[in-house]
């Protein structure tokens, strides 16, 4: 559970994503890919979760 005297949203959402099975992850990446990342994701109309999610999956398939 979150540190000192959390609001009552932030402990509904901590235990939302722990039930949920959400993690969060930390990569460190050239800022210049990131931010070319974020324009296209912006251009397709699609949040980055979803799309890293998308690729993740189908690099997971192709190693099937």
């Amino acid at each position: 559970m979150p540190v000192g005297s959390p609001k009552p949203q932030t402990v509904a959402t901590k235990k939302y994503e722990k039930k949920a099975g959400f993690v969060s992850k930390s990569y460190k990446l050239r800022r210049e890919l990131v931010d070319q990342f974020a324009e296209a994701c912006d251009k397709a109309g699609i949040s980055q979760a979803a799309q890293l999610t998308k690729m993740m999956k189908e690099f997971i398939e192709q190693q099937e």
